[in-house]
């Protein structure tokens, strides 16, 4: 694949659909044109990556093996969304702090290494990490 043009995408597979789409919609604010179906497809802004949900049942069935999500935070990978710089992140966390979501590690913290970040963890316990490499 490489040297011809690919668009990375990530799939989550989702338990119920109708929650994690409206929070990846109405909360994050993620671009879609679901329409309460099986299949959700999300892009940001700048298009570059996208995100989509399938249904857990339907994909279950899809691969004809019994499936057995996690429990609690998913410790098996993070979404990262990174912003401009790190007076995004502190404003993304502040909107997001209005609207009661839950942060595992609390507030932004900036590690020696340059990046500032916090995580947010989506109703089926997904992580997600905003942050930033860029100080102001």
């Amino acid at each position: 694949m490489n040297g011809k043009e690919v668009r990375v995408g990530a799939c989550l597979l989702v338990g119920n659909i109708d929650k994690m789409a409206r929070f990846y919609r109405d909360i994050l604010g993620f671009n879609t044109d679901w329409d309460g179906g099986n299949f959700a497809e999300f892009e940001t802004a700048n298009g570059r990556t996208t995100l989509f949900m399938y249904s857990r049942e339907e994909f279950v069935k899809a691969i004809g093996q019994a499936y057995v999500p996690p429990k609690g935070i998913n410790q098996t990978f993070e979404i990262a969304l990174w912003l401009p710089k790190f007076s995004d992140v502190d404003e993304e966390y502040g909107r997001l702090s209005e609207l009661n979501v839950s942060f595992p590690c609390g507030a932004p913290i900036t590690f020696d290494f340059g990046i500032r970040n916090f995580y947010v963890a989506d109703p089926e316990g997904n992580l997600l990490e905003i942050g930033s490499m860029n100080a102001d």
